[in-house]
């Protein structure tokens, strides 16, 4: 299959590839596309999807800590982490 360049394309493509880590345009492409299909879902092979699993415990909850968002995002296509820092202005 051969999908058509173009300048909008080609700046996606080089994007996505920073994004991903992915060197070659298929290889990001490839997880790109598996890292949406998992945040969708309704597909058998991925699942209720994570966005619906978000909205889920968002409502059965009441809200959601950042980390617990990024836990339920979190997937191997695209690591999602929370990381807090803090720190104390000049006395």
């Amino acid at each position: 299959m051969r999908i058509q360049s173009t300048d909008d394309r080609d700046r996606l493509w080089e994007n996505l590839c920073e994004a991903t880590g992915e060197p070659a345009r298929s290889k990001a492409l490839d997880r790109a596309a598996r890292y949406y299909l998992r945040m969708r879902g309704d597909i058998a092979a991925y699942g209720r999807g994570d966005i619906q699993t978000l909205l889920d415990e968002a409502e059965a909850q009441g809200s959601l800590t950042a980390p617990e968002i990024a836990a339920i995002l979190d997937e191997r296509e695209l690591p999602v982490t929370y990381e807090m820092t803090s720190s104390v202005g000049p006395e």
